[in-house]
Formats: structure tokens, C-alpha cells, sequence
């Protein structure tokens, strides 16, 4: 399985992002908003690597001629 890098820095950049507005957010005293960017960017993540996995069980499947 081929694992591109532009994957793992849409990853990074996500993280800095998140973790760059949670950041500003909490220092405006806006701490429910910080907590939910800092939720939505772990679910926007965890859908990615959920896909990422997605594809592996097909793959997988795919080469033990399970279809």
C-alpha cells in the first residue's frame, strides 16, 4: 500500500491548525469555541485515517480473493 506524504501533512497541518485557533481562542476567553475546533479537527482526522483504513480492509480483501 502506497502511503502518500502529502496525506501526513494534511494531517500536520490540520493539528497546527486546530492547535493554533484553540490557542487564540482560549486567550480571548472563548473557551467552549477552543474546545469545539480542537473536537471538530480530531473527528475531521479521524474520518481521514478511517478512509486510510477503509482501503486497507479492501486491499486486504482484494488479495486474499474474498470478493
Amino acid at each position: 500500500m502506497n502511503i502518500d506524504v502529502d496525506l501526513l501533512f494534511k494531517i500536520a497541518g490540520i493539528g497546527i491548525i486546530a492547535a493554533f485557533l484553540h490557542t487564540i481562542l482560549e486567550q480571548l476567553g472563548k473557551k467552549e469555541y477552543a474546545q469545539w475546533v480542537t473536537l471538530f479537527g480530531f473527528l475531521y482526522i479521524l474520518f481521514m485515517a478511517a478512509t486510510i483504513v477503509g482501503q486497507l480492509f479492501n486491499k486486504i480483501k482484494s488479495v486474499f480473493l474474498f470478493q
